[in-house]
């Protein structure tokens, strides 16, 4: 078997280890790659285009290609793979909308009564400024860029006077460019947040095993968003009970409400949930494995997910197949340049060290320069740890990120410091 994987970080690092477990003993192709993955694959240079990766694809006449983020997909790579008969796990561009416009997925739940916090959409400065002045909110708001912002387009405001700075620097200063051209202002949930992944096949799905994400900068969730700073898995406040009502309130009525528009979703779904007093809402969906989420899910997945992928491109998934029950416990904790996610030096040299039977290094924001392993990005590597409980996994990541962890790099110190026992 050949498989392809589309992207280039510490998701797509993770996804290439747990295939190249898989008892199908692929070969394996990154496109692009980073230089970490060597070891287990080879790496297939693409410039980015849909065209490139298209034609790079056909040459290489994979049996499976597996598409890891979301701007592919938004463009359609998925349908022009598959229309040369050729399986891709990723939803079309149509489906892929539930993540490439968050207008469009909060007017899906808002039609579909799929819970989700309160908004209005935006296109104009002073129109906002004008709600927010007369809809005065002492809890705060969420300001959400429509469009892809590669994680960075959603804001968490403790204030109006932060909600109308947000508003102009997207509507008037543009920015986030035509990402920003239309945004969400919704009140902000409180509550726990969890990171619930489906494999789905149009109509059919089955849950992955959960996995709870950190995405302010800082300890203690202090400063800006970012695309992630760990994760842990699972995450044991959910339970099987509220899973199965997060499957009967959101993922169900989701597909079908897919299915109903002539865009039946096939791929992995993503969804993140705020657990509140009035019970699980949806803060955001994505249409691809989670970064870093994927980092300790696939650890802990107890099947061969090459299984599940062709089953869904087939539409032939049989949820009976798979349990969303994790096996162990993993930890990751993101080890970025500093100043991310804003300003952020590249280049930084980098080491790798040893890692044990219970530690794994995805590589993520990576490149070779003169010959040396440097940074070229703000997410730079991914140090995990396992274990049989969350508390042993936390300790072997944290060993390992510290090990890691060169001058020029900074990690967050509470990583499922919930868990600790």
């Amino acid at each position: 078997m050949r498989i392809v994987v589309i992207g280039s970080g510490g998701r797509e690092h993770a996804l290439l280890w747990k295939f190249s477990r898989s008892g199908y003993s692929p070969t394996l192709f990154a496109m692009p790659g980073n230089v970490g993955m060597e070891p287990i694959c080879k790496l297939v240079p693409v410039d980015g285009s849909v065209q490139m990766m298209l034609d790079k694809v056909l040459e290489l006449g994979p049996d499976l290609v597996v598409v890891g983020p979301e701007q592919p997909l938004a463009n359609g790579l998925s349908e022009h793979i598959e229309r040369r008969g050729i399986r891709c796990f990723g939803p079309s561009a149509d489906a892929a909308m539930l993540e490439s416009s968050k207008v469009f997925a909060k007017e899906l739940m808002r039609a579909n009564a799929i819970p989700t916090a309160e908004f209005e959409v935006f296109s104009d400065f002073y129109a906002l400024s004008e709600f927010v002045q007369n809809h005065p909110r002492e809890t705060g708001r969420v300001i959400k860029a429509d469009g892809l912002a590669s994680g960075k387009g959603a804001f968490v405001c403790d204030g109006d006077d932060l909600v109308l700075e947000i508003a102009h620097r997207l509507l008037v200063d543009h920015a986030l460019g035509l990402a920003g051209a239309r945004v969400i202002v919704e009140e902000k949930l409180v509550g726990r947040e969890a990171s619930l992944h489906f494999f789905c096949d149009g109509e059919r799905f089955v849950a992955l095993p959960t996995a709870q994400d950190y995405k302010r900068a800082f300890d203690a969730d202090q400063g800006p968003n970012t695309g992630g700073m760990g994760t842990f898995c699972p995450a044991r406040h959910v339970n099987d009970e509220l899973l199965l009502e997060i499957e009967r309130r959101i993922v169900a009525p989701t597909l079908g409400a897919m299915a109903v528009n002539g865009m039946p979703y096939r791929g992995l779904l993503y969804v993140g949930v705020m657990l509140t007093d009035d019970g699980p809402q949806v803060i955001e969906y994505n249409c691809r494995f989670g970064d870093p989420e994927t980092q300790v899910m696939l650890p802990c997945l107890a099947y061969d997910p090459i299984d599940a992928m062709i089953a869904c491109v087939d539409g032939a998934l049989d949820p009976s197949r798979f349990s969303h029950a994790a096996s162990g416990a993993a930890v990751c904790v993101v080890l970025c340049a500093n100043g991310y996610p804003d300003h952020y030096d590249k280049g930084i040299p980098l080491v790798s060290p040893h890692c044990d039977g219970q530690q794994l290094l995805f590589s993520a924001g990576t490149t070779n320069r003169d010959g040396k392993w440097v940074s070229n990005g703000g997410r730079v590597l991914n140090a995990v740890g396992l274990g049989v409980t969350v508390s042993e996994a936390r300790h072997h990541a944290y060993e390992l990120a510290h090990r890691a962890c060169v001058p020029g790099l900074r990690i967050r110190g509470d990583i499922a410091i919930s868990e600790v026992e």
